[in-house]
């Protein structure tokens, strides 16, 4: 058995520190980045697939433009609802297909404006710095007044596309127009023709794309009823581009055939039901299939209803899998239109659900990249997607909406969690061994942990046969949740009741599998094993988990922080020690204008080149995480003196009672007399604010303050408790 240890966050204080105090002010894909995604990319294979599809474009360009030629058909045509259509492939079985743009006669919904300035969570993300790739009928307008220089067409085509300029302001737009804001408003993104599509992709990922936005597909009323849920050649395609570059990730509208009627042999259901609607890469395994939802959201960011959309397409693929994957807002989108550079329209559909969706997953990257310094793998942000979206209508995915609505802010608080309270792991599981990791339940909310992985492109081709129901996974893994003999399956769903809640058990199609433990106390060990061979021998995942307690890391603020030591050029703090805890120590001059900042994991830090006779002041807190900090602890004063000294020789600091004082009269005229328990060493130091030290003497004593001038001073008593100081004003 494989064992790992949870990963605390200890890894976090490069991250925390940049993120706490804004030093890395420029973010992006960086080439550095990009080669590093390059590297793991499988080059050869991309390469050789590449010209596997240049080939095989050339001679299905030579077949439709037989077609075209032998029945007179048009090759691209208009529809009266603005749809562009045109015939793009030919099937194995020979049937023509017709690619059709999805609108039908964003940001709040998938919580994406959480994640902004002044947001609800204000983290200032934007997707500065990223790109985004956009296959459509066309390229989008570039020179609308919404892109400023943010959109470039990225495949020299000169055909602009009223569809693509759509989409692309619903991704980008700048906010010219407010209401047509765009997710990731200051990403950049590459417009393509849908001509080339799976060979741009495979090119653009293996060179480090992270996103790429679909909203097309296969025209639902123009293909035969075996077509609708089955695994055929183009699902396989990309899904073998994304098995090969594990960074990159497609996300695609379901589509709009909802109301269509187009499916008269559907797998479940009667064909007025809706059900088995999806197409084409729509039902490839490794991307995100994003169904249109209508929502209800509240100020802080909650889902108070939500329904599929009536035009939405409903899964489910033969094989069984848990197809549309999530949801998105589809309705009414207010975004950029084609026909001059200030114009604008409202549009609807999948087509506008997909871009929310994708323009938001741009934005967790961004996230991670900030607080990690990397980017996820797709299986990773794939995942984080799923484990964290609000669940709609019964516990669990369904056909409809799959995992249910997209929530960008409770993705990026899992982010910020990382090793407090939640696991976000890329891992390996190596053939015939097994993954194991034992964590605590926090007590406060279900524990979730769910695994993702990009699996290989599908061995079984459907070719005619109606509702096929042979996996299209290749390596199945499993995750399990035990304690004490008990053991928690993932949710699965049964093609044969399609229309029925989820349930819990052995899931042998999805390459996602989530387990819930409702009600959680205690110890659990979450276990991730395989069936059968891997395919080459391995299988990399990512692995989430919420709802633990990953680290004994204290978010308390620090107590009995004081002097434990000076040498004759540094005094030493000390402080209340918690396990697995950050601190951050600040300290400056009395009254100055800026804080220094250190970092350490012990309960102590020494601060040197001090300056003799000056007052300094301290103060520390605790850091779990990025999002997990305490309040300062109290901040201390003290004098140095410039010579050696155990502070608490008598009394260690932390075993006994802090000294507090207080001074009367305040205001003072003649004298003050300091009100506390007091030893007979206890001495005093009168101090400006602007830290010169006037008088010492002892402080069992009345102190005599005649002859200061008016104003502000600062009293510091040392015994051997501590040191302590207060204010009072001279009349």
């Amino acid at each position: 058995m494989y064992y790992k240890k949870p990963t605390y966050s200890y890894g976090l204080i490069s991250s925390l520190i940049f993120s706490l105090f804004g030093f890395l002010t420029v973010y992006g894909q960086s080439e550095t980045k990009k080669e590093l995604i390059r590297i793991n990319s499988n080059q050869y294979e991309m390469r050789s697939f590449v010209s596997e599809l240049e080939a095989d474009l050339q001679s299905k360009e030579a077949k439709i433009n037989q077609v075209l030629k032998t029945k007179g058909w048009k090759k691209t045509e208009k529809l009266k609802d603005g749809s562009i259509v045109e015939l793009k492939d030919i099937g194995t079985d020979g049937t023509p297909l017709y690619y059709t743009t999805l609108n039908d006669p964003s940001k709040q919904v998938s919580r994406a404006n959480a994640l902004y300035s002044d947001g609800l969570l204000d983290l200032g993300l934007d997707g500065n710095g990223l790109q985004v790739g956009v296959w459509d009928a066309g390229v989008a307008l570039t020179t609308h007044q919404e892109f400023d220089t943010r959109a470039k067409s990225g495949d020299g085509t000169t055909e602009v596309s009223s569809h693509a300029t759509l989409v692309t302001g619903n991704l980008i737009s700048s906010g010219v127009k407010p209401n047509a804001k765009g997710v990731a408003y200051g990403a950049q993104v590459l417009s393509h023709n849908w001509t080339k599509d799976k060979i741009e992709v495979a090119e653009a990922a293996a060179n480090g794309l992270l996103l790429s936005n679909h909203s097309y597909g296969i025209k639902s009323d123009r293909v035969p009823d075996w077509y609708f849920g089955s695994y055929i050649k183009t699902s396989k395609d990309w899904d073998k581009i994304m098995h090969n570059a594990p960074y990159y990730l497609m996300v695609t509208a379901a589509g709009n055939a909802q109301k269509s009627f187009d499916n008269e042999s559907p797998n479940f259901g009667k064909t007025a039901d809706g059900f088995d609607l999806l197409l084409g890469f729509a039902t490839s395994k490794n991307g995100l299939t994003i169904a249109g939802a209508n929502t209800k959201i509240g100020n802080k960011g909650e889902l108070k209803e939500a329904r599929v959309a009536s035009y939405s397409s409903l899964g489910p693929v033969d094989d069984g899998r848990i197809k549309p994957d999530l949801a998105g807002d589809g309705s009414s989108i207010f975004s950029t239109n084609s026909t001059t550079n200030t114009s604008y329209d409202t549009s609807a559909g999948t087509s506008m659900a997909a871009p929310g969706v994708t323009g938001s997953l741009l934005l967790l990257q961004q996230y991670h990249e900030e607080l990690y310094g990397d980017y996820m793998k797709a299986a990773t942000l794939k995942g984080l997607a799923l484990h964290t979206a609000d669940d709609v209508d019964s516990q669990g995915p369904d056909y409809k909406m799959g995992w249910g609505v997209m929530n960008a802010k409770a993705a990026a608080v899992t982010l910020q969690n990382k090793g407090y309270s939640t696991l976000v792991d890329e891992e390996t599981l190596l053939e015939d061994t097994t993954f194991s990791i034992t964590v605590n339940a926090n007590g406060t909310e279900n524990l979730m942990a769910s695994i993702s992985w990009t699996d290989a492109e599908g061995e079984y081709i459907n070719r005619g046969d109606l509702n096929n129901m042979t996996p299209a996974l290749v390596n199945d893994l499993d995750i399990r949740i035990t304690k004490n003999g008990k053991t928690y399956f993932p949710w699965k769903l049964n093609p044969k009741k399609a229309s029925s809640a989820a349930t819990k058990g052995d899931n042998l199609v999805d390459p996602f599998e989530r387990v819930e433990v409702e009600n959680a106390k205690g110890e659990y060990t979450i276990t991730v094993t395989h069936k059968g061979r891997l395919k080459n021998g391995f299988q990399d995942f990512s692995l989430i988990v919420s709802g633990a307690q990953i680290s004994k890391c204290s978010i308390d603020a620090p107590s009995n922080i004081g002097l434990l030591l000076s040498s004759t050029n540094s005094s030493t703090i000390s402080w209340s020690d918690a396990e697995e805890t950050l601190y951050e120590i600040q300290y400056k001059k009395f009254n100055g204008d800026n804080w220094k900042s250190e970092f350490v994991w012990e309960n102590n830090f020494e601060i040197t080149d001090l300056e003799a006779g000056i007052v300094y002041e301290a103060r520390v807190r605790s850091i779990c995480t990025e999002n997990m900090l305490s309040d300062f602890s109290e901040t201390i004063s003290f004098e140095f003196n410039g010579y050696e000294t155990e502070l608490y020789a008598y009394e260690p600091f932390g075993f006994g009672e802090s000294l507090k004082i207080m001074v009367y009269p305040n205001p003072a005229t003649e004298w003050i007399k300091v009100e506390a328990e007091l030893s007979k060493d206890a001495v005093y130091s009168i101090v400006t604010t602007l830290g010169n030290t006037l008088r010492k003497g002892s402080a069992i004593e009345s102190i005599d303050v005649s002859d200061l001038a008016s104003g502000l001073y600062i009293l510091m008593v040392e015994d051997h408790s501590g040191m302590k100081s207060t204010k009072f004003y001279k009349d």
